[in-house]
């Protein structure tokens, strides 16, 4: 199958659905310290489970970017 399709395909797919696409490529890339990878994750499932349990806010990284400027400025 051509590449291009490939990515048309996946671009196609939910956020979600990207991401573990995404995650699974990498997997299969055998890149980098796997336990450096398995510390991350592990980070990233408390930083989510933290979030969901509402003691974590989320805020994307422009407003954060300001909001870091102005306090700093």
């Amino acid at each position: 199958m051509d590449a291009a399709i490939i990515e048309h395909e996946a671009l196609a797919l939910s956020a979600v659905e990207r991401a573990l696409l995404a995650d699974r490529l990498l997997e299969t890339l055998n890149v980098g310290n796997s336990s450096r990878m398995k510390l991350w994750g592990q980070e990233a499932d408390r930083r989510l489970d933290l979030y969901e349990k509402g003691e974590a806010s989320e805020t994307d990284g422009p407003s954060l970017v300001a909001n870091l400027r102005r306090r700093l400025g």
